[in-house]
């Protein structure tokens, strides 16, 4: 599985870091080290008025903030990989 964070200049300003952040953490917390490849990304140009945008494989979110990630990262990363 590949996941790309946006980190440019919208959602810099709007937490990038701190997403990365999280989603470093959360691969190693779920040993998912072996299953999931961590990029950053450019503008997708789906620049959303809160949060970060994502891209998991082909799939792109939206708004995602760290109140928020949990639930995200379990349901599109942790459940996708178990269902695979």
């Amino acid at each position: 599985m590949i996941i790309e964070i946006c980190v440019g200049s919208s959602c810099h300003l709007k937490g990038s870091h701190e997403i990365v952040e999280l989603f470093k953490d959360a691969v190693q917390q779920y040993d998912l080290d072996n299953e999931v490849t961590l990029a950053g990304s450019f503008c997708t140009g789906k620049c959303n008025r809160e949060g970060v945008t994502v891209t998991v494989d082909d799939a792109v979110y939206t708004g995602i903030t760290k109140e928020n990630f949990k639930d995200f990262f379990e349901d599109k990363v942790v459940k996708a990989i178990r269902e695979a």
